[in-house]
């Protein structure tokens, strides 16, 4: 059996790893989605990308390593605090764009071109506002969500909810899904 392994992180990954510690961020993202979104957002050429939870840019880091020169990526944080730190890291790339926004009300306002993929990491796009991320990805796109898996740090009742958000994406007609009992629980959705 193949052992699922990284062992190749982007630089900036490294980079803003260290940082999280320094600063005691306890919610980074799992060295497996890095991997895995930048494998699919590397099946996009000149794609256009919009990640919901900046966070400490750990997703990020991967998403633009495996973005090609003409391709553009959105990443929303409603934290200032992080999105300051982040900033700097990506100042020099004109692809990336990082906002620091409410993700509800920019889901709520946004009217642009639709991406070839979202990573919803935030509770915007994910528990609130599924409609309104799953209009916004392209035919033929990508709707990818982690952190489905119990978690240590979940609050009380938090898992009925993400077995209802599975439930109702389930029973969607506009997506073909596949769930993965990996990493820390990955849902990759197809939008019909």
């Amino acid at each position: 059996m193949i052992q699922a392994q990284v062992t190749h992180s982007p630089k900036m990954y490294q980079r803003l790893s260290k940082k999280s510690k320094e600063i005691g961020f306890t919610m980074p993202s799992d060295l497996h989605i890095g991997a895995l979104l930048k494998t699919l957002v590397a099946s996009r050429r000149n794609g256009r990308f919009l990640e919901l939870g900046t966070g400490m840019g750990l997703s990020l880091s991967w998403m633009v390593d495996g973005m090609d020169a003409n391709s553009q990526l959105t990443s929303l944080d409603n934290d200032p605090e992080l999105v300051e730190i982040v900033k700097p890291y990506f100042e020099n790339d004109t692809r990336v764009h990082i906002l620091c926004t409410d993700g509800a009300e920019w889901l709520e306002n946004y009217s642009g071109e639709k991406f070839d993929l979202v990573f919803a990491d935030a509770w915007p796009g994910k528990y609130s506002h599924l409609d309104h991320v799953l209009d916004i990805v392209k035919s033929g796109g990508f709707y990818v969500i982690d952190d489905m898996k119990e978690q240590p740090n979940w609050p009380e009742g938090h898992e009925e909810k993400a077995l209802a958000l599975m439930d109702c994406l389930e029973r969607r007609e506009d997506l073909t899904l596949t769930k993965l009992d990996w990493s820390t629980g990955i849902l990759i959705a197809v939008k019909k």
